[in-house]
């Protein structure tokens, strides 16, 4: 069931989001060759945990981190570990906050130094392709014309739309319903309405849609081994233009 969200919950909900896209903001700063994705993971605790909120991650399912850390071809649910960063990689990190019972999610894509023409173009791309779909995100509309659009712009530039993973309605718990694709057809799926509030998350890969699953059970990595990027904000659906929360 997608439950509609009261005024105050929605308050809640802002201030959940805040927490989670000022995180991001704190640890793009800190994002350097050298630095390993546990001291990523340290840092982003530090910080949730300094606002009085919940790393909402920690724990979830058996998630053994409080932030998804996913280098190179990784595209989601990279474990944080001893890796040291290297100029040249692309690091997305992925955030999940609890605040008053209420969550926020949202997920960068960062450059480690100096990266390649190709790699900053798929950063953008997917970044991009988030803000397409969401020109759609407004009550009245089908969620199948956001998916279209952020399918449609990614596919443009001859990148693969991950399939086997989606964004998700969001509110109390981390996941709800509905499911949000990143792919699909316009003019079908759920109707959207006022005070729905969703989380939208383009990951794209350079290459294939296809992934494969680490032995931990966790990492989602490109088929391929292409460079895969993942773009998310919690927006709320209102009549006119959406409000994202994340930002």
């Amino acid at each position: 069931m997608i439950t509609v969200k009261k005024t105050n919950e929605i308050a809640k909900m802002r201030v959940a989001g805040r927490i989670t896209g000022d995180a991001l903001k704190y640890i793009e700063e800190r994002i350097k060759p050298g630095v390993t994705t546990a001291e990523i993971n340290a840092a982003i605790h530090e910080y949730i945990v300094s606002q009085d909120a919940i790393p909402s991650f920690l724990h979830y399912h058996g998630y053994p981190a409080s932030a998804c850390v996913s280098v190179n071809d990784v595209i989601v649910h990279g474990i944080p570990g001893d890796y040291a960063l290297r100029e040249g990689d692309i690091v997305s990190v992925d955030v999940g906050v609890v605040k008053d019972g209420w969550q926020g999610d949202a997920a960068r894509t960062f450059a480690v130094g100096k990266i390649s023409a190709d790699a900053q173009k798929l950063i953008d791309v997917t970044r991009e392709s988030f803000f397409e779909g969401i020109k759609h995100a407004r009550a009245g509309r089908r969620l199948g014309d956001l998916s279209a659009a952020i399918q449609r712009h990614a596919e443009s530039h001859g990148y693969g739309v991950v399939r086997a993973m989606v964004g998700h309605g969001i509110g109390r718990q981390m996941h709800e319903d509905p499911s949000v694709p990143n792919f699909g057809t316009a003019g079908t799926g759920v109707l959207l309405k006022s005070g729905y509030t969703i989380a939208v998350e383009p990951m794209i890969n350079a290459g294939t849609f296809k992934l494969t699953i680490d032995n931990d059970g966790w990492t989602a990595r490109t088929a391929d081994g292409s460079l895969s990027a993942h773009y998310e904000n919690t927006i709320l659906i209102r009549d006119g233009e959406p409000e994202i929360l994340t930002l």
